[in-house]
Order: C-alpha cells, then structure tokens, then sequence
C-alpha cells in the first residue's frame, strides 16, 4: 500500500442550488520520501486535495489514506491532533506572527506537538542562524519564507505540504526557497507536496501529478529528479 493515497475521492461544496464539484473521483498514490509537484490550472482542484490531505478539509466522499490511516473518517479532535502533530504546512504568504522574532515563531510551533526538532539547529539548516532575533517586518520576503519552512520542519511533521510557496517570491529568491524545499525532501527523508501553476519546476519532482477538472489525470515518475539550479522558467 502506498503512503499516501485517494481512493475515487469526491468533494462537493454547494452555493444556493448549485453543486461544485471540487474533485471528481480523484485517485493518486504518494510514496513515503517522494517530492511530489501538483500543477494545474485555476480550479483544477490542486488546493482542495492539499487542504483535505492537510485535515483542513473533508471529502464528500471517497477516502484518503496517509501511514495506514483512513483520515476522511476521523472526528473533529483526531483531525485537529493530525493537523497538530503530523502536518506541516507551507503558504504563499508565510502567516507569521509578527510581533515574534523569527525563533519565537519557530518555537510557537514546537510546543503543540510531540518529536519536535530543536528551532536552533533548524534555524541554522534553512541558513536564518544570523537572522533568528529579527522580527518578520526586519525580513525580506525570501526570509520570512525560510522561516515559515523553518516552523514547518520543526514539528518534524510527516507531510510538508507547500501551497504555492514561491508564489510571492522573485524568481533568484523563489529558486533558493525551492532548493530548501528539495534538500528536506533528500536530506531529512521527509514527504514533501507542493502546489504550483508553474509546470517548469515540475523536473524538480520525483513524481509529477497533473489535475484537472477535479480529478488527478496524469502522473509521470521522475527517475532523475533535476536540481532546481538546472532549472530555468
């Protein structure tokens, strides 16, 4: 059995009378260490699978398995403990909490779950050990983004999920946030999942899954992942 898989999930949101079908009998498998890339156009549902895998979101129906464990049957406290313990979570916008340093936010995330890694020495891996007592507003954006990665890896978390993480960034600073992100994945043997619009980086990728119209349409193994500093887009 696969790390990670969707088995024919559905997820419907309705608006007055009309039904939406966010994914349509998605079906994908992920194994334990890949570095997966989702690309796909707006609406493809590549967001809702990532916030359903995440515990963010539930399915309408179908199922999704992650280390054995059916997640679209948990209750509301089981999934917050998943959130809390097995997820970490990357976004467009890094969302941290400004009136702590970056350390401080870092540490936030440490004390809410269980193997937690030490903030310093992850610090230091995401090359931020000079930067740790600045507050975010004293960051640039490129940094803000390490430490959101930063506060991720530190609850040594079973899936790092990324939505969109260089989507605010400048292409030299999004390619160092990328490389992080690939390093993680190698190095730390950690299961890493990124959303994106942009399908150039997908050589990055030990497997590509391409969505669309709610449903994963296409899955290409890559067995020679290409450094992101190979990559131009």
């Amino acid at each position: 059995m696969a790390y990670i898989e969707f088995k024919q999930v559905c997820k419907e949101y309705k608006m007055g009378e009309v039904t939406i079908k966010a994914l349509n009998k998605a079906n994908l498998q992920i194994e334990k260490g890949e570095l997966v890339v989702i690309v796909g156009p707006s609406g493809a549902g590549k967001t809702t699978a990532l916030n359903i895998l995440g515990g963010m979101d539930t399915v309408t129906s179908g199922e999704v398995i992650v280390d054995n464990k059916n997640i679209s049957q948990l209750k509301n406290k089981e999934l917050i403990k998943y959130r809390r313990e097995d997820i970490g979570f990357v976004f467009q916008f890094y969302n941290l909490v400004q009136n702590l340093t970056a350390i401080e936010n870092v540490e936030l995330a440490t004390q809410i779950c269980k193997d937690s890694l030490n903030p310093e020495k992850i610090m230091k891996k995401v090359g931020l050990a000079d930067r740790k007592n600045n507050f975010p507003s004293q960051l640039s954006g490129g940094e803000q983004q390490r430490v959101a990665i930063a506060r991720a890896i530190a609850k040594n978390p079973k899936l790092l999920l990324c939505d969109e993480p260089t989507g605010a960034l400048d292409y030299k600073t999004g390619k160092q946030i990328l490389k992080l992100l690939q390093d993680t994945a190698r190095k730390e043997n950690m299961t890493v999942i990124i959303i994106t619009h942009n399908a150039a980086i997908a050589p990055m990728a030990d497997k590509i899954i391409h969505f669309k119209n709610g449903t994963a349409e296409k899955v290409e193994i890559n067995k020679e992942p290409k450094p992101i500093e190979e990559i131009e887009w």
